[in-house]
């Protein structure tokens, strides 16, 4: 390969992805040890006897082993290793996973590791397309073929210098080994699978756009710059503190409660889609699912924040809201939250449209705030922004919290919910079926795909909804009032 040694973008490493590369390449440091770490032996491959090579169940035992993890997990992180391009395949090259059998692995090169940074350039790629085709003379991938035609027309003004470069590495691998040919074939091949992925593929290399300065890059400090610290380090002196124990008993707490909710740390049911690409549990855990689970229901109970923070459980809430005939308050909240984060197109007219639904005298879906913040919050319209209504909203928040909260969790409506939630059985699955499900994998939906299906959703939900006649016809009326008469023409016989 003809891999130039050119700067590189340093803004990269500091992005907390090579943090991640560091710790697989600790790992891949560790198997690598004569002593402690997988056992690499001759593996013949046909009549080919490949040195240093191991086999895929040698992996998947070692790192089950050394991290104290079952064999499912251990055998996802493993194919990890491979996606990154530290472990390279022997044998079947289109697929970047570890197979927990006899198949044959290699370690890769250091100097093709990720971290290294190299550029992976098109006329590297279009010298390594044009030696495959002259080794297999002219029949390649379906993939390959469409890059090759494309940087076949793309650089017609150098394909002479890249050919030429082509037969001279050809001539040059023919005059190795056998052994050491299939090696550097495999290893070759595999750089290019995770640097060149085929169609459909996810791609483990991909990490978004170029970084154009370094962020961690050291600045000269001005006297304003020392200034804000001064100010900022007095600040922090004055700041009331916490006793440690009170602050770590409180951590302790939080981390007993979420354990059990939290993916990575407890089995969740029915399976962990990291490890099996079974979007079951993605599916379960829709926004706004019909029914939901057990485990997501008892998420509701732990704090006010975490009820209003599901979208399903709101929806619970305005159900027991509307038969408290307080539904005003969560109504109100939301349209302050939609404020915060909406356009900044429309920000001055949402304002405009909660303050005559939910604050002007005689609105039809009135709140009860006190007077101070009433006054803050009408001092504030006079120039909206988005945070303008952040007084009455935490008023109001409060209020839910202390007073309606409390009520929701002893009403029948969260009752008949939990009743109804359904807690899912667990999925196993063979080796052949992870394998499946794995050929499957496509990326996830774009969020503005996700939005748009949101909205539709609450398009077909405020359809599906009773019409309130009151707010009806107070909008016609005050249309009629803000109209302006019509002119009538008086025709003169």
């Amino acid at each position: 390969m003809t891999i130039r040694n050119v700067l590189r973008d340093h803004g990269q490493r500091y992005r907390p992805r090579m943090a991640c590369l560091k710790k697989a390449e600790k790992v891949v440091l560790e198997m690598q040890d004569p002593t402690t770490g997988v056992k690499l032996q001759p593996q013949r491959l046909v009549i080919t006897t490949i040195p240093h090579a191991i086999t895929g169940e040698d992996i998947v035992v070692w790192l089950a082993d050394r991290f104290q993890i079952d064999a499912q997990e251990a055998r996802s992180f493993g194919s990890m290793l491979v996606a990154l391009g530290y472990i390279y395949p022997i044998q079947d090259h289109k697929r970047l996973v570890v197979k927990p059998d006899a198949s044959l692995y290699r370690f890769q090169t250091p100097y093709f590791w990720p971290t290294q940074q190299w550029p992976v350039e098109d006329t590297d790629y279009a010298i390594y397309l044009a030696k495959r085709n002259i080794r297999k003379k002219g029949i390649l991938e379906l993939h390959e073929q469409e890059q090759y035609n494309h940087l076949h027309k793309w650089m017609n003004h150098k394909w002479d210098f890249i050919v030429m470069q082509a037969k001279e590495q050809y001539r040059a691998a023919k005059e190795r080994k056998k052994p050491d040919r299939v090696v550097f074939d495999c290893q070759e091949r595999a750089y290019w699978v995770v640097h060149r992925p085929p169609p459909g593929t996810v791609s483990a290399m991909d990490y978004g756009l170029e970084r154009l300065i370094d962020p961690n890059a050291h600045e000269a400090k001005t006297p304003d710059d020392y200034e804000r610290i001064m100010i900022f380090t007095q600040q922090s002196i004055m700041r009331p503190r916490v006793k440690s124990s009170v602050s770590i008993g409180a951590l302790v707490k939080y981390c007993a409660t979420y354990k059990g909710h939290d993916p990575f740390l407890s089995k969740c049911l029915p399976s962990n889609p990291w490890l099996t690409d079974d979007v079951t549990y993605w599916a379960l855990n829709m926004p706004n699912v019909e029914i939901p689970t057990k485990m997501r229901v008892e998420r509701w109970t732990f704090s006010f924040g975490e009820l209003l923070s599901d979208p399903r459980g709101r929806d619970d809430f305005r159900l027991f809201l509307k038969k408290e005939f307080s539904g005003e308050n969560l109504a109100f909240w939301e349209g302050c939250e939609d404020l915060k984060w909406g356009t900044a197109a429309t920000m001055k007219e949402k304002a405009e449209q909660i303050y005559k639904t939910f604050l002007a005298r005689g609105a039809p879906r009135w709140i009860n705030i006190d007077g101070k913040t009433m006054e803050i919050t009408v001092k504030g319209l006079k120039h909206p922004h988005r945070y303008v209504l952040d007084a009455a909203q935490t008023h109001i928040y409060m209020l839910m919290k202390k007073d309606s909260y409390g009520r929701y969790l002893k009403s029948p409506v969260f009752k008949e919910t939990t009743k109804k939630a359904v807690c899912p059985e667990e999925h196993k699955f063979s080796d052949s079926q992870l394998e499946q499900n794995a050929r499957n994998r496509r990326p996830s939906l774009s969020p503005i795909i996700i939005r748009q299906q949101e909205q539709e959703q609450k398009a077909k939900m405020a359809a599906s909804a009773p019409v309130d006649i009151t707010q009806v016809m107070s909008k016609l009326s005050q249309q009629g009032k803000e109209a302006p008469p019509r002119r009538t023409s008086v025709k003169n016989d």
